[in-house]
């Protein structure tokens, strides 16, 4: 798996999964923010540009995140994030590992299955796929996608490196992800984000997540398309971030 770090020299590590289609960049505001007070560390998921090995699963990709915290940070970490992708990622590694990190954000993460858009995705990239290299063709897909203006050339440039496979792999997983039930013992404090004006599935999904964790909260952000918190807003991502890890210290340290 490869990473891009900021801040190595920090005590303390945040995890940032990106969203599918996206990669590392995703949260590069973020880190560079971040760094100033944490090792932040960027993954590449499976089948994104920049990675070393295709897509096969989301639950592959969370048994190799668990075993990089493994052997690089003992088995956990202060905090992690996830969008979508990204996010369901995260669902399935605190799933698994209940005690993996003791704050995450997960941002618009699907939780209940989308059948009808799962068996359009490999039909409809079959025959439009050719048209990811089109520089036109992309400019209205990534206007579609409520994305900062300046984001675009890493868009255009890293989405014209995924591979057909890989792209119709993490989609289709991505609409077929069913949220475990172990979800329910984890031990992280999980702070749940979707937008205002995301799909009726997302909401119904992050009310099905919020249930299911009860260290966790729910906050819907008025005006927000899907993934705009951590996309479009890095210095209110980042300071929500803060803010919360802030009591990891207080409580460390005990009161004043």
């Amino acid at each position: 798996m490869r990473c891009i770090e900021y801040g190595r020299d920090r005590p303390e590590t945040i995890l940032l999964l990106h969203g599918g289609g996206l990669s590392w960049w995703n949260y590069r505001e973020e880190a560079e923010i971040l760094q100033e007070w944490y090792h932040v560390v960027l993954p590449i998921l499976d089948g994104h540009a920049g990675s070393d090995r295709p897509f096969t699963s989301i639950e592959d990709n969370a048994a190799e995140i668990i075993a990089y915290i493994d052997e690089h940070f003992g088995g956990k970490v202060l905090f992690m994030g996830g969008l979508s992708l990204g996010g369901q990622i995260l669902l399935d590694i605190l799933a698994r590992r209940r005690s993996v990190c003791r704050y995450a954000f997960v941002e618009s993460a699907m939780a209940i299955p989308s059948k009808i858009t799962h068996a359009l995705i490999a039909p409809a990239f079959g025959s439009s796929y050719g048209l990811i290299r089109n520089r036109q063709f992309a400019i209205l897909q990534f206007r579609s996608l409520h994305m900062r203006e300046e984001l675009f050339e890493d868009y255009y440039r890293d989405t014209c490196r995924i591979a057909k496979s890989d792209m119709i792999a993490f989609m289709k997983a991505n609409t077929a992800y069913t949220s475990m039930e172990a979800l329910r013992h984890c031990r992280a404090e999980v702070h749940l984000f979707i937008g205002g004006k995301e799909t009726p599935g997302i909401r119904r999904s992050a009310e099905r997540l919020h249930k299911q964790m009860p260290n966790s909260s729910l906050s819907v952000l008025p005006g927000y398309y899907h993934g705009e918190f951590s996309v479009n807003h890095p210095q209110d991502y980042a300071a929500y971030l803060r803010e919360t890890l802030q009591k990891e210290t207080v409580s460390s340290d005990g009161p004043a």
